[in-house]
């Protein structure tokens, strides 16, 4: 861990302006500031392209930065590279797992390239195998490891040597239910018991809205809103209306009626959303549509979510919100 001139830790994150302009192409990070305190859950939001991945690689010294300026840990990234990996795990979206050594193998190979003794270098992979589910597993070639296991393993790669700082690049992308919320509580356990910090980047809104204590959300290499999910849900505060038409052929009758108390917004298939006023009510929509004679199939009313808010600042949806699809193991 990284020790304060006064002996406490320093696990924290500052970034001022940080900026990466790629040869050839438009600013994948555009000058962005943000702070994670220590022991927080930070989830870092975004669609593909939006800058995620690009901030934590050079937030992990993988990039250097264009301009600003990154602290991980109190060490600045761009003159501090290798005292940053000293203190950091990370798990991104490429593992770089070996197909023929066995679970067990890797984690005994990254306990010695960061200089654990023998006797730790075994102690900690068998905590660790157990702590991902992985002991049954141990000894078998990665080669017949499943999407899921192979995540499970490279976090635990991450954390052989007891890092203050990890960042997880969509950790959960591909996993089946049972794999994914098994992470979530591993990675809850890690922020609540032993005080790591957590920059997780991810395209599922609920895993934020379970895992993050703040919120971030990226668009075209800018941060365009942040708080806790909390906060975030209660600055849209309006709910969502959707609507099934019981005949498809009514569909602009309702969506008539709909216009007069919200904002279009994208819906389940087959429905019609709005995103309410604030001075709509539920029943004065039923009263109109009453009074038009259409009938519905279907009416629902949501309360505000982060998916909400992510429209509300970008103008459009995140990908990732459709589960995953199931992979074994």
């Amino acid at each position: 861990m990284v020790e304060k001139a006064d002996g406490a830790r320093r696990n924290d994150i500052a970034v001022h302006g940080l900026a990466k302009q790629f040869r050839k192409g438009p600013r994948a990070v555009d000058g962005i500031d943000l702070y994670v305190a220590p022991g927080e859950i930070y989830g870092f939001l975004g669609p593909n392209g939006a800058g995620k991945s690009t901030t934590v690689h050079m937030l992990t010294t993988l990039l250097p930065p264009s301009a600003g300026t990154a602290r991980v840990g109190g060490h600045d990234v761009a003159r501090e590279g290798p005292r940053v990996r000293t203190i950091i795990g990370a798990a991104l979206q490429e593992a770089a797992l070996d197909p023929f050594l066995s679970g067990r193998n890797h984690l005994r190979l990254q306990g010695a390239l960061h200089r654990l003794s023998r006797s730790e270098r075994k102690r900690r992979g068998d905590e660790l195998l157990e702590r991902v589910g992985l002991t049954h597993a141990a000894d078998r070639r990665v080669q017949t490891y499943s999407g899921g296991m192979k995540r499970r393993l490279d976090l635990a790669l991450a954390l052989v040597h007891h890092p203050a700082i990890l960042f997880l690049d969509e950790p959960t992308t591909g996993l089946d239910p049972q794999s994914r919320n098994a992470l979530w509580v591993e990675v809850a356990r890690l922020a609540r018991e032993e005080g790591v910090t957590i920059f997780l980047t991810t395209q599922y809104l609920e895993e934020a809205d379970v895992l993050a204590d703040r919120v971030g959300i990226i668009d075209r290499g800018r941060i365009v809103a942040e708080g806790t999910p909390a906060e975030l849900k209660a600055e849209i505060g309006r709910p969502t209306l959707q609507v099934i038409p019981a005949d498809p052929e009514e569909r602009g009758r309702i969506a008539d009626v709909l216009d007069r108390f919200g904002e279009p917004v994208a819906g389940a298939p087959g429905s019609l959303a709005i995103r309410l006023n604030r001075d709509a009510d539920l029943t004065d929509v039923v009263r109109a549509l009453d009074t038009e004679g259409v009938r519905v199939e279907h009416l629902e009313l949501d309360a505000p979510s982060l998916d909400d808010v992510f429209l509300a600042k970008t103008g459009h949806r995140l990908e990732g919100q459709e589960a995953p699809e199931p992979v074994a193991g």
